[in-house]
């Protein structure tokens, strides 16, 4: 099998750790791809902001990022006194977790790369090379996940399937629509435009394109009325967290699209990566982000085809707004779980931990 063109890791470096320069660098998916630029970060408070402000986007690749800028603060420190290393490594640890409450990768992986990195420091070894080990070869098992998740997704789909798919699912999405065209099944997908950020209408028709897959973008409102139409056959999108007992949070929207897709019994199968988070027992346990409100008053904040325009806004000035980045959708609604081990049932999905 030919390697996917389509997942940004493999045709950039989106996201590395610069070793001459001493900072971290981050694909700006923002502007992707109407432009490709980078961000360099050159201290802590820069990736934390790269990750808040959505240069970086999707649960794995901002714990990676973050992961990239706990490597970073023990470079950086590493001249100081063991005390005060293993000080600065927490507090950049705490900084780094407060990004991003909803998706659970992060939340896993900072405290995995401190500990890695406080026992560099007790064995008198490179904090930041111990890190900086870590996340790296974190890196590479998402890869290997997301190709085997995608891999048994694309099990699932038929000859002729119209795909509804809502934000950006990631590398598995990718891995799932490559493999299909390869077994030779001829597909369509349909992304949701997916607001404010618009995910859908840059990202994923992006790598849908690159691919060769037929892809028709549809405004976030259309899904239900497609499905009325009988014009969608499954709905497919990514987690950012799994519950143990089978929710999941993704991009806002999910669960509406959810509701229609079950009124019209529409399939609904979640792409899972490496399973449910064990700490997360159910939907009430999920942490929801709220962004800013202004974000929702622009159409993604610029012209993506301009690199030197002014914010273009789409509400009347004095407005409130309201903008919950998440939302979670139970079971009862879910088909099955796809995950680097197969698809689950989604009141089942804690026996996927049953296998490690």
């Amino acid at each position: 099998m030919m390697r996917c063109p389509a997942l940004l890791a493999d045709r950039f470096n989106t996201l590395h750790y610069d070793s001459q320069r001493r900072l971290v660098v981050l694909l700006d998916r923002r502007r992707y791809p109407f432009a490709v630029e980078f961000v360099e970060c050159r201290t802590v408070e820069d990736v934390a902001r790269a990750v808040e402000e959505m240069v970086v986007q999707g649960g794995p690749p901002l714990a990676y990022a973050a992961g990239l800028g706990l490597a970073l603060a023990a470079f950086q420190n590493s001249e100081q006194a063991t005390a005060v290393q293993r000080s600065d490594l927490q507090v950049a640890a705490a900084r780094l977790i407060a990004t991003r409450p909803t998706a659970d990768d992060l939340h896993h992986l900072i405290p995995q790369a401190l500990q890695r990195g406080q026992g560099a420091l007790a064995s008198g070894i490179s904090a930041g090379e111990a890190i900086l080990t870590f996340v790296n070869a974190e890196i590479e098992r998402g890869n290997q996940v997301s190709r085997a998740c995608g891999e048994h997704a694309a099990q699932l789909l038929a000859e002729g399937d119209c795909i509804l798919t809502h934000c950006f699912a990631g590398a598995a999405l990718a891995w799932m629509l490559w493999t299909a065209k390869e077994q030779g099944k001829k597909i369509r997908l349909y992304p949701t435009e997916t607001r404010p950020y618009l995910q859908g209408a840059r990202l994923t028709v992006a790598s849908a394109k690159e691919m060769g897959i037929p892809c028709t973008l549809i405004m976030d409102n259309m899904p239900a009325f497609m499905m009325s139409r009988g014009l969608l056959d499954k709905f497919i999108c990514a987690a950012d967290r799994i519950t143990l007992d089978g929710h999941i949070s993704n991009k806002i929207g999910t669960y509406q699209i959810a509701l229609a897709a079950h009124q019209h019994q529409v399939p609904f199968y979640v792409l899972g990566y490496d399973g449910p988070d064990p700490r997360t027992a159910t939907g009430a346990d999920i942490p929801i982000e709220e962004r800013n409100p202004e974000e929702i008053f622009f159409a993604s904040g610029v012209d993506l085809q301009d690199q030197h325009s002014a914010k273009v806004r789409t509400a009347v000035e004095g407005v409130e707004g309201y903008y919950p980045a998440f939302d979670i959708t139970p079971p009862e609604l879910i088909t099955g779980i796809v995950t680097d081990r197969g698809l689950f049932p989604p009141g089942e999905i804690k026996r996927y931990l049953e296998k490690e």
